[in-house]
């Protein structure tokens, strides 16, 4: 469970709570601190990546109220009694995600760095009921960057998902 980190000795600071993968937690942020510096640094969540920290990769990528974002633009204190789900939040150790088991029944991933932003923006873009052809969802996950060039394979899983060959 993450514990609440407290930023000692700075009277900037903010309290604010999010329900993280389900948990309601607590921190205490200055306000300059990015949402991803907050799962990442205060909660222990690493699973979402720093990849450029300017919005232009989407390694990033987390679900928010439903909506998936880029948190490394977005301010901790501006999603104060938000719902955010990252990576952590998808599937289980026992039972997987139907998207997360496609990446892996189709090869989506090689370095696996962007995987945890595609699979959340992947599954935000299918729970919005997005993704009728493999051009919307190229044009829809054009957001987060494959540097490793599975880009083909990530289409494919998600296309499998959409067309319902997983449970």
């Amino acid at each position: 469970m993450p514990k609440p980190v407290t930023i000692r000795d700075n009277p900037s600071s903010h309290h604010i709570t999010l329900q993280v993968n389900g948990l309601e937690t607590t921190l205490r942020v200055p306000p300059w601190v990015s949402l991803l510096d907050a799962l990442r640094d205060h909660l222990d969540l690493t699973g979402t990546k720093k990849g450029c920290d300017h919005g232009q990769c989407g390694a990033c990528t987390v679900i928010c109220d439903g909506d998936r974002i880029l948190s490394c633009l977005t301010l901790a204190v501006m999603k104060d009694g938000a719902r955010v789900t990252t990576i952590e939040g998808i599937g289980t150790e026992d039972r997987l995600h139907p998207l997360q088991q496609a990446f892996i029944d189709y090869d989506a991933f090689q370095c696996g760095y962007c995987t945890p932003g595609q699979i959340c923006s992947g599954v935000a873009m299918l729970d919005a009921g997005h993704g009728e052809s493999r051009e919307e969802v190229k044009d829809l996950m054009s957001g987060n960057l494959c540097r490793c060039g599975a880009n083909t394979n990530i289409i494919d899983a998600i296309m499998a998902v959409k067309e319902g060959k997983y449970e």
